[in-house]
């Protein structure tokens, strides 16, 4: 076996779990009312079906005062006992093991009941940076309500059939306050020394021990470096971990806290973090306590769970999102095919991303996620029909895709000698390298699928003639528009072609982002770890106002270090000579920007739809899909290329 650590089985108590490979508790958006739904339970079906050895559900709140946003899952009364079976009984249907978080915020709370903001309680009055909450101290009977609330949610979730529970006491939520000395100022028995401090977690842990059987599991999560200078640090964590230890049936361990933008980037990780970054700490906490240790954090690959299973850093990885952006994953690494994963890219733009909207989870190479109800089984096409794509991008690559894996004879024709479109640039960002495995992982669902691709082949009028294809998909993309303005455009460029290697810059740069996506901040970026002076001008209220709040946090600390100027609120009013023209949007006043050399645009992109009308006069029925309806991502444009292979 190519991955025998990976595949072999792993016991825990009388629990056995069939492989190494578990999917993290993680926010999807998919309960209803505070319950599984069938959304959700046909989500976590998939990724149980797919393989994965065990599936910690995502947080289930524990007392009234957690529902941190309305998407919670609850575990406060006895009628959540049978969705819970539900949900339970799918996965072990599919032959994974089932563990479900226990949760309480404390003072990290987005939920807005009623449409206004609720009140919070943590150990002490000690506000949360990131949200602005202030919280109230916990009163010694709040304490007690949430600490019995522990145990009551345990108990149904027993009752359900789960196979253990784990207490998120990671990413600074209440029991990780308890244990912060600079979060939990209290005088009494929970507050001060290094064992009070642990006390809250311990009555937790002991309430638990009450109210389900002898052989349940009872595991904790935490953090190792909350990667902020009021946070915890390793050290402090590998001692709490050795502390806990002995109460416990393993430990989770990952880094960061919810409470501020260092901290937070740790909670979903992205690509610019090394993959398997947490495995040494995992190991250090297995040294010292001798528990069964599970980790996460980048580990997007089944070599990397190899890798960090065989040196003995930990019993189980957490692989998440690799599961996300492909629920076979698991399947596929056993049967010795791990070419055929469709690879996470750490974008973080539709799992954790949607989250942050009030959006169901998705992956943006694979909408089917989180929409597995409507789009996991796809249709057989009632007879086999001759499609043609133009366009080898995003789109066009998963539109070819879906139409052949519903039997349909598919020819893509790209223009270029590569597929990817303009993904293939976006992989040349700083940080931003593994972007283009969405090329390398669509191309090769097309191609498996049975759809042939044609390189530097253009679809003409007389192609067409010719060919007479019974539906075409235009996937055609965009082009680079450049914007009105007064003045001079000599010194005016487009970040793609500096990226493409068609134009450069001077010495003294201003970037006109009107986008506030990856490309803006990413061309700043590189500009200035190349040596250029580089002002940022954002027609947003921040540089990345329109990516991933996690990620935008890890740009903005790459501009700050670099020396980037960003300058919000900001439209390109003209050009003349070496100065720049902005108007300041909210007050209408002019700002002006001398010595520029060089003015980088990063703005809308004009749609390439020429064949539309072509496609009109012969009579050949088309579909539109991503940039060729209208420029948006790569996330709408494989969505809609999976929309269009469904609707020929």
């Amino acid at each position: 076996m190519r991955f025998p650590h990976l595949f072999s089985p792993f016991t825990l108590k009388s629990t056995e779990i069939r492989n190494r490979i578990f999917s993290t508790g993680h926010d999807t958006y998919l309960p209803e009312g505070g319950l599984p739904s069938e959304s959700l339970i046909a989500y976590q079906r998939a990724r149980a079906r797919g393989g994965a050895g065990l599936i910690v559900i995502q947080v289930v709140g524990v007392h009234e005062t957690s529902r941190y946003t309305e998407a919670l899952l609850m575990g406060t009364s006895d009628d959540c006992i049978t969705p819970f079976k539900g949900l339970v009984d799918a996965i072990h249907e599919e032959g994974a093991k089932v563990f479900i978080q226990l949760f309480h915020p404390g003072r990290e709370l987005l939920g807005r009941p009623h449409g206004v903001i609720q009140p919070a309680f943590a150990p002490s009055h000690s506000p949360s940076e990131r949200f602005k909450v202030v919280p109230r101290e916990l009163s010694s009977s709040l304490i007690g309500e949430i600490l019995d609330g522990y145990g009551q949610a345990a108990r149904r979730m027993a009752e359900a059939g789960a196979d253990g529970v784990e207490i998120v006491a990671s990413h600074g939520y209440l029991p990780a306050q308890f244990m912060n000395p600079k979060v939990n100022r209290r005088e009494d028995q929970y507050g001060g020394s290094f064992d009070n401090r642990l006390r809250f977690t311990r009555e937790a842990i002991s309430a638990i021990r009450q109210h389900v059987p002898d052989d349940f599991i009872v595991g904790i999560r935490m953090s190792g470096d909350e990667h902020d200078e009021d946070g915890l640090v390793e050290e402090d964590s590998a001692a709490i971990a050795r502390a806990l230890a002995p109460e416990l049936d393993y430990l989770n361990v990952i880094a960061g806290t919810s409470a501020t933008a260092s901290g937070a980037t740790h909670i979903v990780p992205s690509m610019a973090n090394a993959h398997g970054y947490v495995a040494p700490f995992a190991q250090k906490v297995k040294q010292l306590t001798g528990k069964p240790v599970f980790v996460a954090g980048r580990i997007n690959q089944p070599q990397i769970a190899e890798e960090v299973l065989a040196s003995g850093a930990a019993d189980m990885c957490g692989m998440t999102r690799a599961m996300i952006a492909d629920p076979e994953m698991a399947n596929k690494a056993k049967a010795g095919r791990p070419d055929d994963i469709r690879a996470c890219i750490g974008c973080n733009q539709a799992c954790i991303g949607h989250f942050q909207l009030g959006l169901s989870i998705s992956c943006i190479q694979h909408p089917e996620t989180g929409r597995e109800l409507a789009f996991e089984v796809k249709p057989k096409a009632p007879q086999r029909r001759k499609i043609l794509v133009v366009g080898g991008g995003p789109a066009g690559l998963k539109a070819a895709a879906v139409a052949a894996e519903r039997g349909h004879e598919v020819h893509l024709h790209e223009r270029d000698g590569q597929t990817g479109g303009q993904a293939r640039l976006a992989q040349l960002l700083p940080t931003r390298a593994e972007f283009g495995g969405i090329v390398t992982n669509l191309t090769a669902e097309a191609e498996r699928h049975g759809a042939t691709i044609h390189r530097r082949s253009e679809v003409t009028r007389d192609m067409l003639t010719r060919e007479r294809p019974d539906a075409v998909i235009l996937a055609t993309g965009s082009r680079p528009h450049m914007p009105p303005f007064e003045g001079e455009a000599s010194q005016i460029v487009h970040a793609v072609d500096i990226l493409a290697g068609r134009a450069s810059t001077g010495a003294r740069v201003a970037v006109y982002d009107w986008m506030g996506d990856w490309t803006g901040s990413g061309i700043a970026e590189r500009l200035a770890s190349e040596g250029a002076h580089v002002r940022l001008a954002v027609n947003h209220h921040c540089a990345s106002a329109s990516i991933q709040t996690y990620v935008r946090f890890e740009q903005v600390a790459r501009l700050h270090r670099l020396g980037v100027e960003v300058h919000p609120w900001l439209r390109l009013y003209g050009a003349d000579g070496r100065t720049a023209y902005f108007i300041h949007t909210p007050s209408r006043e002019a700002v002006v920007m001398e010595e520029v050399d060089t003015i980088v645009l990063n703005t809308p992109n004009l749609q390439e739809d020429a064949l539309a009308p072509v496609l009109e006069e012969l009579g050949i029925p088309f579909q539109l899909a991503g940039d060729a309806l209208s420029p948006r991502t790569a996330e709408e444009a494989v969505y809609e290329g999976m929309l269009a292979g469904l609707a020929v």
